[in-house]
């Protein structure tokens, strides 16, 4: 094993000068450095050789989290602004709170009419990027491996770069580090964890103890609530976390993981300007692989695993559940639970998931907690997960687990022999309250990064119903929603899908915006304008029609119009919302 402390760790470079000078960029450390050739990209380290006189700007930065190369240009994306938020397992952890690209596109002159719209557009997907929420990093540790599993690992595994000892599919910007790899600039190659940190000092019977909860959001089908739902052909689910609660308290350390994800079926729920948009099944012959990679990948990497369904069981959710449950019966060694929790726990009826954790609580507990004394002997060991999901694996699914995740602090701290076999974390009202804060903050985090807002259901985690101030948060974050997912999410998702590598920007490709290609977002304002225009109008001429038979004409034909707008709009409702146009959604 590699406990923390047992070989000297990596660190990263943690004051970094940035220098920019008329033809590249510098970048320095106390012990080293390199330079960015700001016509091509070209990166070089520095050499004792190396006086390019003075800088015409000098800023401190906190990281270099990679570059990526588009049609005309490369683009470095540096770390300006950072917050520490806490720590985990002894070392501080940071929040980027503000990143921003450097251009090194000199050639961009030479390019194309159409290259320089295609540059244009990849460019200000680069400015959406640098606003992603949710980016955490170290520069002691690494953040992406779980401590059951970073504790097993071999003796030395910590003196290694932290980027060798990430697990690639939880680092956010794996693909923009290709080049700083290449140029072995180690102390500079920082991986970004994308999820949520929180971390709080509790103080149960008067014994100190620290408390952290950190998601990891697996990058394999990264995207937005509405262009990225359910699996892929490999297996890989939208909306994939793993979420770690590690608690230390009188010289123990334990974790509890579970996950949560899409309903691993290839579905989807394109945006189409109603409310809640059709949930459609793709029928495809590779459907059931599809699951049993998902789950075949869970069970290598967990153990055991209970798949616990929270969605409906009527309407379009209820088909959807349904063909998940068939696909279930088909993989034996997996228990899976179909528990509605609209139907069983809603208005405000929190209560009745006692009756989901009587069907699971015997696998729970064998399942346990990963348990570490003092002396670092292993006490217990978590032998699987629960995977939770939903329909968006937000709202519903954040309350769920931060049932089981309570039940669990429960064990451990009665294990520990904190609290007595009678005793629970919710006794103590002072560190309950900072318990069910912290996970409705992480469900908040959650939810940004996935649906553009805060979630759903807070109330339910921190007070155990719904309130009425609750009620209309709820209420102006689902219009939030609403509006994110049908004008704003397309060209997200663009943004995402270049970040992530699973679009690659190159001149030798054909370009993904044709000559005079139909923008049909570019209609929502014409549409807009004659609906409103179409309804002041009408209004107007009916307050004038007791005066005169001619403005009561005027109101039925601005009205007939008005509706034949609408009719117009809600019949072609996918050609007014924003659409991604890089990648497809399987």
């Amino acid at each position: 094993m590699d406990d923390e402390g047992s070989s000297v760790g990596f660190k990263l470079y943690n004051q970094i000068e940035l220098q920019e000078f008329p033809d590249k960029f510098i970048v320095k450390s106390p012990d080293e450095g390199f330079s960015i050739d700001r016509s091509n990209g070209n990166i070089e380290p520095l050499t004792s050789d190396s006086c390019p006189g003075n800088p015409t700007k000098v800023q401190t930065i906190y990281g270099v989290a990679g570059t990526i190369r588009l049609v005309a240009g490369t683009y470095v994306l540096v770390i300006t602004s950072r917050k520490e938020v806490g720590k985990y397992l002894g070392s501080p952890v940071f929040r980027v709170m503000s990143m921003n690209f450097l251009s090194c596109n000199a050639a961009l002159k030479l390019s194309t009419a159409q290259e320089k719209r295609d540059e244009a557009y990849f460019t200000a997907l680069l400015k959406i990027i640098e606003t992603t929420p949710g980016l955490y990093y170290s520069y002691e540790t690494d953040l992406t491996l779980n401590f059951q599993r970073r504790f097993k690992l071999t003796e030395g595994w910590t003196s290694r770069a932290i980027w060798k000892q990430a697990d690639p599919r939880y680092v956010w910007n794996r693909n923009l580090l290709e080049e700083l790899i290449e140029c072995k600039l180690d102390g500079f190659i920082i991986p970004l964890l994308q999820g949520s940190f929180q971390a709080a000092a509790l103080k149960i019977k008067d014994v100190p103890a620290n408390l952290t909860l950190i998601s990891r959001r697996c990058t394999r089908r990264l995207g937005t609530r509405m262009w990225r739902r359910g699996a892929n052909l490999e297996g890989d689910t939208a909306n994939f976390i793993e979420t770690e609660q590690f608690l230390e308290v009188k010289g123990f350390r334990t974790s509890l993981l579970q996950v949560r994800g899409s309903i691993p079926l290839l579905w989807e729920q394109i945006v189409d300007l109603s409310y809640k948009p059709q949930l459609k099944l793709i029928n495809h012959e590779q459907t059931s692989r599809v699951v049993e990679r998902h789950f075949q990948d869970l069970l290598q990497r967990y153990g055991d695993i209970v798949a616990i369904d929270l969605t409906n069981k009527h309407g379009e959710e209820g088909q959807l559940s349904a063909a998940f449950a068939a696909e279930m019966k088909k993989l034996p060694n997996l228990r899976y639970i179909s528990f509605d929790f609209h139907h069983y726990c809603g208005n405000s009826n929190f209560d009745n998931i006692l009756l989901l954790y009587d069907q699971i609580s015997e696998e729970f507990g064998n399942q346990g907690y990963f348990l570490v004394d003092s002396e670092g002997q292993i006490l217990e060991e978590q032998k699987g997960v629960i995977r939770a999901n939903c329909i968006d694996c937000l709202d519903r699914t954040n309350v769920t687990q931060s049932y089981l995740a309570q039940k669990s602090l429960d064990l451990q701290l009665q294990r520990i022999g904190l609290l007595s076999s009678a005793e629970s974390i919710s006794m103590f009202s002072e560190d309950y309250t900072t318990f069910k804060i912290m996970w409705v903050e992480h469900g908040d985090e959650i939810s940004v990064e996935y649906a553009g807002t805060h979630a759903l259901k807070r109330d339910l985690v921190r007070y155990g119903k719904q309130t009425m101030s609750g009620f209309i948060k709820d209420g102006i974050s689902a219009l939030s929603r609403y509006y994110l997912n049908n004008f704003q999410d397309g060209i997200r998702q663009d943004a995402i899908d270049l970040i992530s590598g699973h679009y690659t920007a190159n001149k030798n490709r054909p370009s993904p915006f044709p000559l005079n290609g139909f923008e049909s977002l570019s209609y929502l304002p014409v549409a807009s304008a004659l609906v409103i225009g179409g309804l002041t109008l009408t209004s107007f001429t009916l307050c004038q029609a007791g005066r005169n038979a001619q403005h009561y004409v005027s109101s039925v034909l601005w009205a007939g119009l008005t509706a034949g707008v609408l009719a117009l709009v809600k019949a072609n409702g996918r050609q007014f919302c924003s659409r991604p146009r890089l990648c497809g959604l399987v």
